[in-house]
């Protein structure tokens, strides 16, 4: 089996690419490599079943040779990436999406498309299920990810009911782990950092807003069992577990044994006060569930944060 992964140096990306040579297939990862790097997968380098390509997807995608599943990771994600490059993330979710579907189309492949929990904005209900058509600004900062990721979903339904692709959406929560930039924006690495260099925590509003962390091996099984399922339409992957934005601080602090003190700024425009995934549909379908929870998870990520701060502090002096 054959597998092409678009952003496949990327966080997730990565972690897919191990499981899938980790399971005996061979994976061509495809990144342009503007928030990631080859040093996410440079462990792979000689094993003769890899092999990285720069590669920008929304231009036309060659791959030569027969291609069992494209899986396309491809996107800026956190929003420190996302309001960086706000053109390139709206491309690669439509013009991206579009050939990443072309491909799979042209070599009767199956598709597999990397959504978020941000298609459901800041939500009315919770927890989130995916029935919920959400309740996103299209105009905000955050549009340019939430916006093209509904568009992506959009149109890999479409060449599914049109061209006849077999494809899946995955609705992907709040996930943490090693690989994660340390400067990306996100929770758990600025947390992380900030407590490792003895900074205060940085809590935005008053930290009553909730997330839903998962672990980045549950996740990655999550797509595993999702992608050997026949399930087209979206499925919500993430832990159900929900937790403020405080509790998080809290708990980095007691993992790291850091005695930073936590600081209040103002909360950024239209951040989601919740996030909770019902799971419902994972467990029911794919006999999935996180199996790690928030504390555990913290203290398996914690050498790879400790040696990415103290690389960070080397480089600059």
């Amino acid at each position: 089996m054959r597998a092409v992964i678009t952003g496949g140096t990327g966080f997730l990306g990565s972690h897919l690419c191990d499981r899938l040579i980790a399971e005996g297939w061979e994976v061509l990862a495809l990144d342009n490599m503007i928030t990631s790097g080859e040093s996410n997968v440079s462990h792979l380098e000689r094993n003769p079943r890899f092999r990285v390509e720069r590669a920008d997807v929304t231009e036309h995608i060659e791959v030569a040779g027969p291609v069992d599943y494209v899986l396309h990771f491809a996107s800026p994600a956190s929003p420190f990436d996302y309001l960086k490059y706000p053109i390139e993330t709206m491309r690669v979710g439509s013009e991206g999406t579009h050939h990443s579907l072309g491909l799979a189309r042209a070599k009767k492949a199956k598709f597999f498309l990397a959504s978020t929990s941000e298609c459901y904005g800041d939500p009315e209900f919770s927890p989130q299920s995916e029935e919920y058509w959400g309740r996103v600004n299209p105009i905000g900062p955050r549009a340019v990810y939430d916006e093209a990721k509904r568009f992506a979903e959009a149109m890999t339904m479409a060449y599914h009911r049109y061209y006849g692709v077999d494809t899946r959406i995955v609705r992907i929560f709040n996930t943490y782990g090693p690989r994660m930039q340390l400067n990306d924006g996100r929770v758990v690495p600025n947390f992380m950092k900030q407590a490792l260099r003895g900074e205060d925590l940085t809590v935005y509003g008053d930290g009553s807003q909730t997330r839903s962390f998962c672990y980045v091996s549950d996740e990655v099984d999550g797509f595993i069992r999702l992608s050997k399922s026949s399930e087209h339409l979206p499925v919500n992957i993430g832990n159900p577990t929900e937790f403020t934005i405080l509790e998080c601080a809290q708990r980095v602090l007691a993992v790291t044994g850091s005695k930073s003190k936590i600081r209040y700024e103002p909360l950024p425009q239209d951040d989601p006060k919740q996030r909770r995934p019902d799971i419902t549909k994972a467990r029911t379908l794919l006999g999935w569930e996180p199996k790690i929870d928030l504390e555990t998870g913290l203290r398996m990520s914690l050498d790879y944060f400790r040696k990415a701060t103290f690389e960070e502090k080397v480089l600059q002096g």
